[in-house]
C-alpha cells in the first residue's frame, strides 16, 4: 500500500511525507527526486524539453514505484493533473491532499527561484492563477484532505494517520 501525498508547491509534501515514513516505519519515494536522478534538473527539464515532456517523466515515476511494499510517496504539484497518474496511485494506495492557504504557500515559497512554474511572474498572481485551477483537481483526487496551515509535520503526519485509519 502506498500513502500519496500532494498539493500545491510549497504546502510541505517532501517534509510531511518524511515525517510520516517515519512515524510508520515506512519506506519514503519522492518522485521528483526519481526524475532528477534518472533525467537531470527539473528546472534544465522544463527549459529543455518543456512540460508536456516533464508530465510524461512524472507518469513513468509513478509506474516506477515499489510495488508490494508500504511506501510514502510525496509527488511533484502537477502530477495529479493527469488522469492516468491519479488512477495509477489510486491502484495503490490512498491519495492525501496537503492543503495549503495561499498565504502559506506564499511565505514558503518567496524567493524560491528552483521552481520552473514560478519563473518570471509575480508570486501573488501566479499562486492565483495556480490555485484556481489545481484545488478542485487535487480534491477530486484525494482520499482525505488534510489542513496544512499552522501545523507541524508530526502534527499532519498524526492526522494523517487517524484519517486513514492506520
Amino acid at each position: 500500500m502506498h500513502i500519496v501525498l500532494c498539493g500545491m508547491m510549497g504546502c510541505g509534501k517532501t517534509t510531511v511525507a518524511r515525517a510520516l515514513s517515519n512515524l510508520l516505519g515506512w519506506e519514503w519515494v519522492d518522485t521528483d527526486e526519481w526524475i532528477v536522478r534518472h533525467y537531470g534538473q527539473i528546472s534544465e527539464i522544463f527549459a529543455q524539453k518543456g512540460e508536456a515532456y516533464f508530465r510524461d517523466l512524472e507518469t513513468e515515476a509513478v509506474r516506477a514505484l515499489p510495488c508490494g511494499v508500504r511506501a510514502v510517496v510525496s509527488v511533484g504539484g502537477g502530477l495529479v493533473l493527469k488522469a492516468e497518474n491519479v488512477r495509477l496511485l489510486k491502484e495503490q494506495g490512498k491519495i492525501v491532499y496537503l492543503q495549503a492557504e495561499k498565504q502559506t504557500l506564499q511565505q514558503r515559497l518567496e524567493g524560491d527561484s528552483t521552481r520552473p512554474l514560478l519563473a518570471g511572474e509575480a508570486l501573488s498572481a501566479r499562486l492565483d492563477e495556480l490555485l484556481s485551477v489545481r484545488s478542485a483537481i487535487y480534491e477530486g483526487a484525494a482520499d482525505v484532505v488534510v489542513c496544512v496551515d499552522r501545523k507541524t509535520p508530526a502534527e499532519i503526519a498524526d492526522e494523517i494517520v487517524e484519517k486513514l485509519g492506520l
